[in-house]
């Protein structure tokens, strides 16, 4: 039966104060699916229903197919800021915008990253066995470690990078920015010592905290040779996304004490295969792909991802919001 409403396909992961926002409207007609739908699913699911208008994606990925089985697409949006799971090339191909959500999860994935530091360098896991198992005496013989002081170098400068200088200056500790793509002069400003040579840097660091995004460019950035240039007290916390991080490489720095610790919330491959060497050493925390996940991080990306759809459809796209700003008039 021909209808005039647009379908809005949804992740079961959006929050009821993003629906509610697209349920306002009479001409918006909304689908859920699966978080972790497979692909033959959702392609499937998608051909079903179409014509689809809109989609607000969690982590599944979308490119041709989809854009095929959709057959009148007219925003992709993600309920988050990362989007290596979406072809952007197939989106700007048909004009598509693909939409992000802005800073809505940057405070989040910045007290993650904070969270992290903090865990290790208090040896959080440690102290709390010591007490749960009765080895009070041992306390004196590992110490937990001061933020304040401390050199923390951030690689990249964006929405979540710039969160978590301010956080890291505020534990009044000295911060070193590397993102080649911000002005020095605009980091220095913000009060932070801007690094052009990521290489250079490195060996000065008790912390680096890793905020870029994956791009191939990024892809194995801290490598083995990278890695070494980290000197073996400091700690190195991966926020951003796996893949950024030679897991193989960061193994071998860690059980050959070249490394003091490490703090992941992303892998190369999620979830990490069992077995995964990583996950036996008692220097490593780790966080199932959660820093911008939080209940109010949820609430936030979800109603900027249906306010991203709206503005689509009412044919003025938030363009501070859009990736593909070729697709702009």
């Amino acid at each position: 039966m021909a209808t005039n409403k647009r379908k809005i396909f949804v992740t079961e992961s959006m929050s009821q104060q993003g629906r509610a926002l697209l349920k306002e409207r009479d001409d918006i007609e909304l689908v859920e699916f699966p978080n972790m739908i497979s692909a033959g699913d959702f392609e499937a699911m998608l051909k079903a229903q179409a014509p689809v208008h809109g989609v607000a994606l969690g982590a599944t990925r979308f490119g041709e197919p989809e854009l095929e089985a959709s057959r009148d697409m007219k925003v992709v949006t993600r309920i988050g800021v990362g989007y290596d799971a979406v072809d952007v090339p197939a989106l700007s191909r048909r004009k598509i915008p693909l939409m992000v959500a802005g800073i809505a999860n940057s405070p989040s994935v910045a007290e993650q990253a904070m969270f992290m530091m903090l865990t290790l360098a208090k040896r959080a896991v440690e102290m709390h066995s010591i007490v749960k198992d009765g080895k009070w005496a041992a306390r004196l013989g590992m110490l937990p470690y001061d933020l304040f002081g401390k050199t923390v170098l951030i690689v990249g400068f964006g929405r979540i990078g710039t969160r978590t200088a301010k956080r890291c200056l505020a534990r009044e500790m000295n911060v070193l920015v590397f993102d080649p793509y911000k002005s020095p002069a605009d980091i220095k400003l913000a009060g932070y010592e801007p690094v052009a040579d990521l290489d250079a840097a490195l060996p000065r660091a008790d912390f680096v905290s890793i905020h870029c995004p994956k791009t191939p460019e990024t892809i194995g950035m801290f490598n083995a040779a990278r890695l070494k240039r980290i000197k073996p007290t400091a700690y190195l916390i991966n926020t951003a996304r796996g893949g950024i991080v030679d897991e193989a490489a960061l193994y071998d720095a860690l059980v050959s004490g070249k490394l003091a610790g490490a703090g992941l919330d992303v892998f190369a491959q999620e979830p990490p295969p069992a077995g995964q060497s990583l996950l036996t050493l008692p220097n490593v925390i780790l966080a199932p792909h959660v820093a911008g996940v939080t209940v109010e991080a949820v609430d936030r990306m979800s109603e900027q991802t249906a306010r991203n759809i709206l503005s689509v459809l009412d044919g003025e796209p938030l363009r501070q919001n859009v990736i593909n700003q070729d697709v702009l008039g």
